[in-house]
């Protein structure tokens, strides 16, 4: 344990830098692994500061190092890229993409991170560790080229970490406050299209045809049955089908019916459970009307567990550098993020950072066109994050 402390390294210039990339980048919002513009930004700022980096993760992806060449090594990540939205907060600084907004805090998680590169860089000549510094791009997992982190990760990011931290802005917690869920924090996410396939027949002659509504239906109803008879009600989990869609006209009997459903949990034993009784359900249900099914599933993210230990020290560290008041535990979340494919390399932490003003109008979630964040809260994100380096850079047994 060093006795440095992150404040020795940061300016008062270094809040409004933050702020001040946040916003270009917000005007220019990109989607998926189509980040070049946002990249070139970010580019342009380590050049400035003289750190290296490397685009031999992947598409739309960064990657920048400061401190020693090799041994003990802490992964930073910030995701980059936006959602498909008109944006509607009247900012000076809006989108200037038609129907693209940053409406998730990833304008704000790459700008956090640069203002962290700039501290460590100041702190290099006394690092005794490298940081990797993670530039991700699709966490939102837009098209069908699947999640970013995901991508990096079989690309070999995570092959010489030892371990990972993360920040995401959170909207209903107090502005400037480092929060922590350490253990099971975030579920994994595991969608289903379930498509049944039959015959059709005219609506008054139902018995020449195969009814794919009713192979639905059926499966709809044993789904939350098994859900609510086969599955132990303490463990944390949601099954949510979502859309169900059949038919065109009053007197066709339908031919074809699609379903959508979405899991959460954390256990992924329960995991394969569900999956195998969906599949049998559905399956059952549409040979039991002459019909046959498909089952598409894809796990797009696997579940958040918090290192208990790596917690810990996250919360002294945000502790030291801005004050007990300002650190806070999390409670468990049912939502997902793709961060969850690092923590299955190396053990790690991902941490919220409150944005939330109800005087300057920030309380929207995110995901909504008027999503606004306190920007003034950024610069405590970076401070914990480089407390978090000074602290551990000599290494942490066990890891």
């Amino acid at each position: 344990m060093s006795n440095l402390l992150a404040k020795d390294f940061f300016t008062p210039q270094d809040a409004e830098y933050i702020i001040s990339v946040r916003r270009e980048i917000h005007r220019h919002p990109e989607l998926g692994f189509d980040t070049e513009h946002t990249l070139g930004i970010i580019e342009r700022e380590l050049n400035a500061m003289d750190i290296p980096y490397t685009r031999k993760y992947g598409k739309g992806s960064l990657v920048g190092y400061v401190g020693k060449d090799e041994g003990f090594t802490v992964a930073i990540r910030a995701d980059i890229d936006a959602l498909p939205l008109q944006e509607k907060t009247g900012l000076p600084f809006s989108s200037e993409i038609d129907g693209v907004m940053h409406a998730c805090g990833h304008d704000a998680h790459p700008a956090m991170l640069l203002g962290t590169a700039r501290a460590l860089k100041r702190a290099e000549a006394q690092l005794g560790c490298r940081v990797k510094l993670i530039f991700q791009p699709n966490e939102e997992g837009w098209g069908k080229e699947g999640s970013g982190a995901a991508m990096m990760c079989k690309n070999g990011v995570m092959d010489d970490v030892n371990l990972i931290l993360g920040v995401h802005v959170e909207n209903w917690l107090e502005s400037g406050k480092i929060g922590v869920c350490p253990g099971n924090s975030m579920a994994a996410c595991h969608p289903y299209t379930i498509e049944f396939f039959g015959r059709t027949a005219h609506a008054t002659l139902p018995q020449s045809g195969r009814d794919t509504l009713a192979m639905a239906v059926s499966a709809y109803n044993d789904i939350y049955l098994m859900k609510a008879r086969e599955i132990n009600p303490f463990e944390n989990h949601i099954i949510s089908i979502s859309s169900l869609q059949a038919g065109h006209t009053h007197n066709v009997i339908p031919d074809y019916a699609k379903m959508t459903i979405s899991v959460r949990t954390f256990d992924m034993k329960l995991d394969e459970f569900i999956k195998r009784r969906i599949t049998e359900i559905c399956e059952r249900a549409a040979a039991e009307r002459g019909g046959t099914c498909k089952v598409t599933d894809s796990l797009d993210a696997m579940p958040i567990i918090n290192d208990p230990k790596l917690s810990a020290l996250v919360l002294k560290a945000a502790a030291t550098a801005l004050g007990e008041d300002r650190v806070t535990e999390m409670p468990v979340k049912l939502s997902s993020e793709d961060f969850s494919f690092y923590m299955a390399h190396k053990p790690g932490v991902f941490m919220r950072l409150g944005t939330r003003n109800e005087e300057k109008g920030c309380v929207t979630l995110p995901h909504n066109n008027d999503f606004l964040i306190d920007e003034d809260a950024f610069i405590s994100a970076s401070m914990t994050c480089v407390q978090f380096v000074l602290d551990n850079m000599n290494g942490i047994e066990g890891y």
